[in-house]
């Protein structure tokens, strides 16, 4: 609709007109799911299978969830975060600062019936920066590689939990530089330091997928990535040296990832 040049949304459209609720509910952010949502839920959404993801089942065979306090950043969906809670955590407490995704959560929470997990729409760094209660563990996947400060997010995990599940990107100058969908978005490395942590961060630009609805980065036009052997430096410098890795895929169309879980001798 238009007024005086003025597009205005047009309020019917905010209305549905089925009884099938559960469609009803997601088409509220249709053509903008990453995840492929239980197959129970009979809606069509995403393709991805966050919902059936490998890397939670190893996280749980080696380091069991039941019962478990778990602090959760940037749920995207709440795929994670639905299968944390079937394993048995005691509690999940899940920060995304994307507000299309938090109320996708919500959605998800709603359909699913979940009952042990708490979604905020906070951002999770600034909560870190506060004083958090402690946790047993937390879950950041897909959100490290979307930084800025990235070696700040590895100590600030490090102070509210002595068990850390990763997964995420990481930058090889030889892989990514093979992969020319991806290495006209870096550029060279810097050094940079982080509570005593020395260590090279390597700018990657968004560019315009920034301004798409499904834009999952992060909340600046750039960020920040790590090589591998600075992760584990990091996490080794701020106190988790017990590390297994897992998942390494040096061939993945966004850059190299793999996922690792880091505990605190104890």
């Amino acid at each position: 609709m238009a007024v005086l040049g003025i597009c205005r949304p047009n309020l019917l459209d905010g209305f549905v007109a089925t009884a099938d609720a559960n469609q009803n509910a997601v088409d509220i952010f249709k053509d903008e799911w990453a995840s492929a949502l239980p197959a129970g839920l009979g809606v069509r959404t995403g393709t991805i299978p966050l919902f059936e993801d490998a890397r939670i089942q190893w996280l749980n065979q080696r380091f069991p969830v039941a019962g478990k306090t778990v602090l959760e950043l940037g749920p995207l969906e709440g795929g994670h975060t639905w299968q944390l809670e079937r394993l048995g955590a005691a509690s999940i407490l899940s920060l995304e600062a994307n507000t299309r995704a938090f109320l996708k959560c919500l959605i998800v929470k709603e359909l699913l019936d979940m009952k042990r997990a708490r979604f905020r729409c906070v951002d999770f760094m600034a909560y870190l920066e506060s004083t958090p209660e402690p946790v047993d563990f937390c879950v950041a996947s897909g959100v490290l590689y979307h930084m800025r400060r990235p070696a700040a997010l590895l100590e600030r995990i490090c102070r509210v939990a002595d068990n850390l599940f990763l997964w995420t990107h990481y930058y090889d100058e030889t892989i990514i530089r093979q992969n020319r969908d991806i290495a006209f978005r870096f550029s060279p490395g810097v050094p940079a330091e982080h509570d005593g942590f020395r260590h090279t961060v390597y700018r990657r630009e968004y560019g315009a997928g920034l301004f798409s609805r499904r834009s999952f980065g992060g909340n600046a036009g750039f960020s920040y990535w790590l090589s591998r052997d600075d992760i584990l430096g990091a996490l080794r410098h701020f106190g988790l040296t017990e590390i297994e890795t897992q998942f390494e895929q040096t061939d993945h169309p966004h850059g190299p990832c793999f996922a690792l879980i880091a505990k605190r001798k104890l």
